[in-house]
């Protein structure tokens, strides 16, 4: 499964739905791995978003149906970023081959 990291703003009707009824977060998760996926870590922040999630999906076309699907409600506006785990991408670089620069071209 690949991991997206998935970052969410309450609008206001979001922020009335949350005060008056919190347990619809956990109720969200359980949608959420409904459609295919698992929610592997949520938190609260501060600053220009007010969760963080990271899930797992099997697939881009899941994770963007998931995006829509609770973006759609109103109460949220959503950012999907896939996420690769560091070790990963150390690997990645080291497998990728030398960037040739314009001066050794020719």
């Amino acid at each position: 499964m690949a991991t997206y990291i998935m970052l969410s703003t309450l609008t206001d009707e979001g922020r009335k739905t949350l005060k008056e009824r919190p347990d619809r977060l956990s109720a969200v998760n359980k949608e959420v791995e409904a459609m295919g996926a698992r929610v592997r870590a949520q938190y609260a922040v501060l600053g220009g978003y007010d969760f963080v999630n990271v899930i797992d999906a099997p697939s881009n076309e899941i994770m963007a149906r998931i995006s829509m699907e609770l973006g759609s409600r109103g109460t949220i506006k959503i950012t999907t970023l896939p996420g690769m785990p560091i070790e990963e991408f150390l690997n990645n670089m080291k497998a990728a081959p030398p960037r040739i620069n314009d001066e050794q071209k020719d």
